[in-house]
């Protein structure tokens, strides 16, 4: 399918009702309104076209933005391209899921995340952490790094109260990571977790919340699942 044609399509299958919800969200226009699970019904025409998710990312366009993410190969995507991607990331959505899901499967995941955690623009800081978390999600514990992974717990223990209000999130979602994909390292995120406590963030006009982490975490080792990996992040 052409560009052209990916629009029309993404124009049809968009809803009243999923467009007020995205509204909700923080999106701005132009997008349609497509749900995630339509979205994915179209990757087959796209994902063998590295051109063509290039230009969907390129349009502006939140359906199409988010479309591009899911069907991008993350291993032929280059560094310049992912910061543009950032830099075009302007609401959570597409910071926190599209840019980070990719950027933590190709071959820059950890040097971004850690160039874009120190960010005072708040959703390139929030596609850093949420990078970050998806590459603990897929990456074998031997090459981690247990240090730099304990400074970040840290620092997150440290500031995560006065960071902007999406980077909060995200930040907790870290901490969340690390307890469920780093048994190594479960104990000291679950200290971490009972030292945030409930982490305040505003969610606009919807219904989500913020997990606790403590009780997150505590989930996982319940049910036995603490550091089984995830064989893609990009959902």
């Amino acid at each position: 399918m052409t560009f052209e044609e990916i629009m029309i399509k993404l124009e049809e299958l968009g809803t009243d009702q999923t467009k007020q919800i995205y509204l909700n969200h923080g999106v701005k226009e132009p997008y349609f309104g497509v749900k995630i699970g339509d979205l994915k019904k179209l990757v087959k025409y796209v994902k063998k076209d590295h051109e063509l998710t290039l230009k969907l990312y390129d349009s502006g366009n939140h359906d199409a933005m988010y479309l591009a993410g899911l069907s991008v190969n993350p291993k032929l995507i280059s560094k310049e391209t992912l910061q543009d991607w950032v830099q075009k990331a302007y609401w959570y959505m597409i910071a926190e899921y599209t840019v980070a899901q990719v950027a933590a499967e190709s071959g820059y995941g950890l040097e971004l995340a850690r160039e874009w955690m120190k960010s005072e623009q708040e959703m390139i800081a929030v596609a850093g952490w949420s990078t970050y978390s998806n590459y603990l999600s897929i990456t074998s514990n031997e090459e981690l790094d247990f240090s730099e992974i304990r400074d970040l717990l840290n620092k997150v223990r440290e500031t995560i109260h006065d960071e902007h209000n999406r980077v909060r999130y995200v930040m907790n979602g870290f901490v969340i990571s690390v307890g469920s994909y780093v048994p190594e390292l479960t104990k000291e995120a679950k200290q971490v977790a009972e030292a945030i406590g409930k982490v305040h963030v505003d969610v606009g006009n919807t219904a989500c919340k913020v997990p606790l982490a403590v009780e997150y975490i505590e989930k996982v080792v319940d049910k036995n699942k603490v550091g089984i990996k995830r064989k893609t992040c990009i959902c």
